[in-house]
């Protein structure tokens, strides 16, 4: 007799499973279909981005521009200080060899000369008092110890501040790297929002950035303003230069960055001011209204004084604006001035 069996019911847990993943896989594809598509930036948001980006960078390359100056400030400091005790090594060993060659001739007479004793004491300077108290001592040679102890005592102090300068110099090349770390992390992020944009996007922002150098190039109204002295040549080198790119870290003399630019310029005057749009800032007499600038003055901007130019004249400023610019004028209301300095 044929058997007949009932179908084998799947067990409540499986059903329970199978239930929740089916319910699972049907809202997540409800989601994916209703979700709004990702919108892409389009140009001028990418432009507001990336000039963002830019100014931010260009607040690191100041500070990257610090360090700089500090690791060589720091590398002349420490090779001076060590001129400084190999040559006075050298005096301390003639001083040595002078002590030696009075502490023979006693010896060949029988005595031991005190001098022998002081640097075998475990307190010269107590001894050296003693000795001269008691009279065991010639002028010549209690005068020529002494000379030997300020000299060991100065070359201690040298050789701790060349060590304490080596420190801060390893310090600073770290702060260097991380800051060159930083900029690159900026400009990068800047290129690939740019590398978003479509071809004829790129090419609409490149002609607005080519008008604007152009009209850098053309000749710009400066009133009747004129500079003189070495701020007047100052200016007229930063003339020189219109259209040069703007590279973080340049100093000229065919690229620059804002403050290699001002920097630069006074150079070419005679004239050597701090490397930094910071230091710049408290280098001369500081010019709080516009109307007082004078063509050459430093004009900062920004709350951090990030940015430097130099005053053009009427209302214009002529400096190094950022990655993807070239050196140019620019109307001083662009940016948030904040004073002028007079060198």
């Amino acid at each position: 007799m044929a058997s007949h069996r009932r179908p084998k019911q799947p067990s409540r847990a499986r059903v329970t499973v199978l239930t929740t993943a089916a319910a699972a896989a049907v809202v997540l594809s409800a989601n994916a279909a209703n979700a709004a598509p990702s919108e892409k930036p389009n140009k001028d948001e990418v432009k507001t981005k990336v000039d963002k980006l830019y100014e931010e960078a260009e607040q690191a390359t100041e500070k990257l521009d610090g360090a700089k100056e500090k690791q060589q400030k720091l590398q002349k400091e420490i090779s001076a200080l060590q001129d400084n005790v190999a040559r006075g090594q050298e005096a301390l060993n003639e001083l040595r060899d002078g002590l030696g060659s009075m502490a023979s001739a006693q010896y060949r007479t029988g005595g031991i000369d005190p001098s022998v004793a002081l640097f075998l004491s475990s307190d010269p300077d107590d001894f050296l008092d003693k000795a001269s108290a008691m009279d065991q001592l010639s002028a010549q040679q209690v005068e020529s110890l002494k000379k030997v102890q300020e000299k060991q005592r100065s070359l201690a102090q040298q050789r701790a501040e060349a060590s304490a300068k080596l420190k801060d110099l390893a310090d600073t090349r770290a702060e260097l790297a991380r800051k060159k770390k930083e900029v690159q992390g900026k400009l990068g992020s800047a290129q690939k929002l740019l590398n978003s944009l479509t071809a004829q996007e790129k090419a609409a922002l490149a002609t607005k950035e080519q008008e604007r150098a152009t009209r850098a190039s053309e000749r710009v109204d400066l009133g009747n303003s004129k500079g003189s002295g070495r701020a007047g040549a100052a200016f007229a080198a930063a003339q020189s230069v219109i259209g040069s790119p703007y590279v973080y870290g340049a100093s000229g003399p065919s690229s620059f960055d804002c403050s290699g630019l001002t920097s630069w310029a006074y150079a070419q005057a005679g004239v050597n001011i701090p490397r930094t749009s910071e230091a710049q800032a408290s280098y001369g007499t500081r010019i709080y209204s516009q109307s007082d600038l004078q063509v050459g003055d430093l004009v900062i901007f920004y709350g951090d004084q990030h940015h430097v130019g130099l005053y053009a004249g009427n209302g214009q400023v002529l400096h190094a604006p950022h990655t993807g610019a070239v050196v140019r004028y620019e109307s001083i209301a662009n940016m948030p001035f904040q004073f002028g300095v007079r060198i």
